[in-house]
């Protein structure tokens, strides 16, 4: 029963609550369940959009470089009722410090991730 209400609580998570606990525990995959076919990526003011793959191996290889050792949410909300935003900021293990900015959209019934920003402060 333990097992059941542990993964009870775990689906029930919002998808920001999914995406900042993915970048909390560095766990790309989670944040990639998110991409639609493209996905646009900003990392230290320089932006490119990429297929899901490649979003993803992307991130991998940021989050392998910058591993966050905490992550701190400043904002996050709704400014209508088709998208949901985050704003964030984290320390990594090398000593770098990023700002964080998400924000995901309904398409089709489901929560997408429309951009990504991962920003050197």
């Amino acid at each position: 029963m333990f097992v059941f209400f542990a993964s009870q609580a775990q689906y029930n998570r919002t998808p920001i609550e999914d995406m900042s606990n993915a970048i909390k525990n560095n766990r790309v995959a989670d944040i990639a369940k998110y991409f639609d076919n493209f996905v646009p990526v900003t990392i230290n003011n320089n932006q490119a959009i990429y297929s899901r793959n490649q979003a993803e191996v992307v991130l991998r290889d940021f989050f392998d470089k910058n591993t966050p050792k905490n992550f701190n949410i400043q904002d996050n909300g709704s400014p209508d009722n088709t998208s949901k935003f985050l704003i964030g900021n984290f320390d990594a293990t090398n000593g770098g410090k990023f700002n964080v900015y998400i924000l995901i959209k309904m398409k089709d019934g489901n929560y997408i991730l429309q951009e990504i920003k991962l920003n050197k402060e």
